[in-house]
Formats: structure tokens, sequence, C-alpha cells
């Protein structure tokens, strides 16, 4: 099944506005209870709310316009900095998860860095209770090869997503929980390359080979 482009799009605006409700909600709540609020500890615990619910939506604002969006500049390269930085700070939140970076190459294609963002960001959800993930990435003999494993006591990973990465999604299964993988199959069939995963009891791999 091949997604409609529109469809498409509109599912990928509801992900990213469903993962900004949470932080955008919470700067809401803690706007409220300070216009409420008289007691100096609590006053200080809504400004507390306020700084990190900010913090997160400009964290989740940077990851999406990077992984959706048209975002790197005008070059045909982005520095690899760029990706690191906004994953380091999805994970900074979370310390249940550990983060490993094994990266060869200063600067990836845009259509890899979209590649390595997303992946990235299935691994983190498959980590429900925590773990490991590795993310390895270099651009060799004009392709970019990138590699993400989730490693933990859990494994959350959503067959439907499997599918979309295959380009195998059957009708109906095109969801925003579907939507990113389902552009990453589209992503790298256009450059001509390759999306695959091996889920095991423990772990999930995801890899990419992406020429040009």
């Amino acid at each position: 099944m091949t997604p409609d482009p529109t469809e498409l799009a509109s599912l990928l605006c509801s992900r990213l506005c469903h993962d900004l409700l949470s932080p955008v909600g919470a700067m809401s709540n803690g706007l409220e209870l300070l216009a409420d609020e008289k007691d100096p500890e609590m006053r200080k615990r809504c400004f507390e709310l306020l700084e990190q619910s900010a913090r997160t939506s400009a964290d989740k604002l940077k990851f999406f316009r990077l992984a959706f969006g048209a975002a790197g500049g005008f070059g045909a390269l982005v520095p690899v900095a760029e990706p690191r930085v906004v994953i380091d700070a999805l994970v900074a939140g979370n310390d249940r998860i550990t983060l490993n970076w094994s990266l060869s190459s200063d600067a990836l294609p845009k259509s890899a860095v979209k590649v390595l963002l997303n992946l990235a960001m299935i691994g983190i959800e498959a980590l429900v209770r925590g773990g490991t993930l590795d993310i390895g990435a270099e651009l060799r003999k004009g392709a970019s090869e990138i590699v993400v494993r989730a490693a933990g006591p859990k494994i959350a990973f959503d067959p439907a997503v499997g599918r979309a990465l295959e380009g195998r999604l059957e009708p109906g299964e095109l969801a925003s929980r579907t939507a990113p993988a389902a552009m990453l199959h589209l992503v790298a069939t256009r450059v001509g390359g390759g999306l695959q995963f091996a889920l095991a009891e423990g772990s999930l791999v995801m890899g990419a080979v992406l020429p040009g």
C-alpha cells in the first residue's frame, strides 16, 4: 500500500500535535496555577513547571523540524551535531535510557538525517522500561549507513510500524503512530535505498542504507 501524500502529511501533523499537547498543556496549567497562587514556595514550583514544559516543547519542536520538516539549511549535507543535539535533549529527561553514539562522519545528507532521527524516535518509544539506545551512522563510498539498536527488559514495537518501514502497510493501518515509518520508507525508496529491522527478545535493531 502506497500512502496518499496528503493523508500522510495530515497524519504527520497529527503526530506532531499529539506529542506537543502534553508539554503545552502543562504550561497552560502552570499559568493557571500561578495566577491564583500566593504562597511563595508554590509559585516557585509553578515557575519550575513552566520552565520544564517550555524546554520540553522547544526540544520536541527542534526534533520535528529536522525529522519531518525541511530544516538543515540550504546545503546538501547536515552536520551530524544537529540531530545528535536534539536526540540527546529528548533522552535527557529519561534517566532509564542510556544513549551511546558512534558517528564516523561529520555530516550526512538530509534524507539520512530524517531517517536517523525517526529511527531513533522509534527506538526511544520501544524502551518502555528503559535500556540502552545505540545509534551509529557513517557516510561511506557515497552511501549513508545508519543503525539504531534499542535493548532493554521490555521492547514495545508495533508490527504495523515494521510493515510501514518495509512499505507493506495494510489498508487501515496508516495512522499517526505509523506515519513516521511510512514516511521513512518513501524517503529511502526515493533515493534508491532500503530499510530493515530485526526484532528479538530484549532488542530491536533497525538499519538503513541510502545511496547519494
